[in-house]
């Protein structure tokens, strides 16, 4: 797996892109309030580790994981460490006062911007000694991206642009469900009174934050939403700094509050959907609301991560309607909503045992859904990830649920227009599936080859990364199984006029596990491949691919000369035997044709005669020929009696049935004499 995530790792956009992006963080762009937060390493995402990146088509990353509760997906970035992420600080402040969201120099479309969240210090999570962990965390999923200030816009606004229709904003609110009271004042801390209080104070802060406020309007209700911004600080802060604090009463009117802040249906989508989404052009949708959203979603973290936190009592409120409306949330266009969403509902899925089997099935659902249906959903991505770390724990031997999840859900979804956008999180599922069953392959690699792309070559060339990473996992034996079709259709990618995709598939022979199994069935192998490597290196337009043809040609010489050789000759002699293997096939198309205008009875000025061409005797002996048509016409009364003859060969008449029902002659008749009457 080391040169699996190595490789994939290589297959990411330069380096030098991001680099260049990262300059406005080092020339000291960012928000003058990043430098003087000094916040305690945190587990759950935080305002600080929330970036603007879409996590959709990004390359994986690293295993790089801190800490064990977090290395299932992927591990975040911990504000306390700048060196780890560097400029990642209050990134939606950038530019300071004046500039929009959408990077320095833009002009703001929609006012300014909400007030920035700062998270209070808090300190992490240590699980008890001796506790099981409940989730596989020994190999971290892909992380669905990494590419910093991958939305910064451009520094200036182009002084040629022409007034006219404004774009559409690219910050909006859910359909929230306002209150109607919405005065607050502000609640003592929770240091102010005795400890006798504090839960009664707690559940006062929590119907506070049970407010809804109207985020359009950024200038209405100032003051009550500071109240409740500052109310859901004390609150996380509360959790996550004591012990001891998590009663009974809690678990309900913490469940309600975060249902009541964050279940709303989802609006329409404002960017491009599947291929058309250009993830360098199109920015993310983000929430105007997101000052209260975000504090709701790590209150609500800290709350389950809690070491007072008791599963036995909260299933009675995180039920099943709960991770129904949480699932339906993955299609916000927000994806800092999305990466909260991904982490909370794998902590559910980690906590609660009696939720496992319908949270997977819920998300089997969504997966049918999207794919034979819509194939629209933004949380795609995210869900593979979570699966990523689900399939590492499966256990051996794989229930055969797991299979069919496999064939009947992961494997279609690579016929979906939109699968760049979800592509490296979707091979990692399968190549987690094959290493935990070898004896999948066969399937898996047949099922690829049943979805492969005939004319869209971006499509192609991810089919090929992935059948590279599954070479890396594939038994000697199960790659016997499937080398005929799989060399077939990597020949044909050979062959391809596309450079792309011939670059990436004669790339294999880079990879040395894959000279080794090729080496091993050289036998199979070469003769289909000699054709398509010969042509290639004679005829193909790209200076490039003539020289790794070369290689791959070279490659098999080394390996088996004399079977070279013998491939050589065969290809020699079916170039030389080409003009005479033609002409006999011209000869047998126009016999065919001699047969047929015989047949017609065609004469040298294609005038019909049908007594030429008439049959005599057999089958047709009493079919009459149509004058000036050349075609046969059949005689209706014999074409009916045979058809009586074959029906009553069949027995298809039941006696008792014709003695119960009139036959719909007797019906007709009978209805007729009645209308006379």
């Amino acid at each position: 797996m080391k040169r699996f995530g190595a490789r994939v790792l290589s297959r990411g956009k330069d380096s030098s892109k991001s680099s260049k992006k990262n300059k406005d963080s080092k020339d000291g762009t960012a928000s003058p309030n990043a430098a003087a937060s000094n916040q305690s390493p945190v587990l759950t995402p935080s305002s600080s580790t929330s970036t603007l990146n879409d996590i959709r088509n990004k390359p994986l990353p690293p295993n790089s994981a801190a800490h064990p509760d977090h290395a299932a997906l992927g591990g975040q970035a911990q504000p306390g460490n700048p060196a780890a992420n560097p400029g990642a600080q209050d990134r939606f402040n950038a530019g300071g006062p004046g500039q929009g969201a959408n990077g320095a120099g833009t002009p703001a479309r929609h006012g300014p911007l909400p007030p920035t969240v700062i998270i209070s210090p808090s300190a992490p999570h240590v699980p008890p000694p001796g506790a099981a962990e409940t989730m596989p965390h020994d190999l971290a999923p892909p992380k669905a991206g990494q590419k910093s200030l991958m939305y910064d816009r451009l520094q200036q606004t182009p002084k040629d642009v022409l007034e006219g229709p404004k774009t559409p904003r690219r910050q909006h609110s859910s359909r929230f469900d306002i209150s109607a009271h919405r005065e607050l004042e502000k609640l003592p801390g929770f240091h102010e009174v005795p400890p006798g209080r504090r839960e009664d104070l707690f559940m006062k802060k929590i119907e506070q934050c049970n407010v809804i406020f109207d985020f359009n309007d950024a200038s209405a209700d100032m003051k009550p939403k500071e109240i409740k911004r500052l109310a859901l600080h004390e609150l996380l802060d509360y959790v996550a700094n004591n012990r001891q604090v998590i009663t009974e009463p809690m678990y309900p009117v913490v469940v309600g509050m975060f249902a009541k802040n964050l279940f709303r249906p989802i609006p329409p989508p404002m960017n491009p959907q599947g291929e058309a989404f250009d993830p360098e052009e199109d920015e993310p949708v983000l929430e105007v609301a997101w000052p209260h959203i975000q504090v709701v979603y790590e209150f609500f973290l800290r709350f389950i991560e809690s070491q007072d936190f008791n599963t036995n009592i909260a299933k009675a409120y995180i039920d099943h309607s709960f991770v129904l409306q949480l699932l339906e949330l993955f299609d916000s266009e927000d994806p800092r909503e999305r990466d909260f969403l991904k982490t909370t509902l794998h902590r559910i899925y980690g906590k609660f045992l009696n939720l496992r089997s319908f949270i997977r099935r819920s998300i089997n659902n969504v997966f049918f859904q999207f794919t034979y249906e819509t194939e629209r959903f933004n949380g795609i991505a995210e869900l593979l990830e979570i699966l990523g770390s689900i399939i590492n724990g499966f256990a051996l031997p794989l229930k055969e649920e797991h299979k069919l999840f496999l064939t009947r859900v992961l494997i279609p979804m690579h016929k979906v227009k939109s699968l760049s956008m979800y592509h490296p999180q979707l091979a990692y599922c399968i190549v987690q599936f094959l290493e935990k069953d070898a004896s999948l392959t066969e399937e898996v690699v047949l099922g690829l080859l049943r979805f492969w792309p005939k004319v869209n070559s971006t499509k192609e060339v991810m089919f090929l990364n992935e059948v590279e990473d599954i070479f890396e996992v594939m038994d000697p034996a199960e790659f016997a199984k499937v080398q005929e079709p799989l060399f077939h259709q990597l020949a044909k990618s050979v062959a391809s006029p596309h450079f792309q995709v011939a670059e990436r598939a004669l790339y294999f022979w880079n990879n040395e596990y894959f000279c080794n199994l090729v080496s091993d069935n050289v036998e199979i192998i070469l003769p289909i491949m000699f054709a398509p490597l010969y042509e290639n290196s004679k005829g193909h337009w790209n200076r490039t691919i003539h020289g790794m043809v070369y290689n791959a040609m070279k490659l098999f010489m080394e390996i088996n000369p004399q079977l070279f050789d013998d491939c050589s000759h065969e290809y020699t002699e079916q170039q030389n035997s080409a003009a005479s293997r033609e002409a006999l096939r011209q000869r047998k198309w126009a016999a065919i044709q001699d047969q047929a205008n015989r047949r017609n009875g065609v004469n040298g000025n294609g005038n019909a005669n049908p007594a030429a061409g008439a049959p005599a005797g057999g089958a047709l002996a009493s079919a009459q020929w149509v004058a000036g048509s050349g075609l046969p016409r059949v005689d209706e009364a014999d074409a009916a009696e045979d058809n009586q003859k074959r029906l009553n060969s069949l027995k298809l008449q039941d006696g008792d049935r014709a003695g119960r029902r009139p036959d719909m002659h007797d019906r007709q008749n009978s209805v007729g004499s009645a209308r006379s009457r």
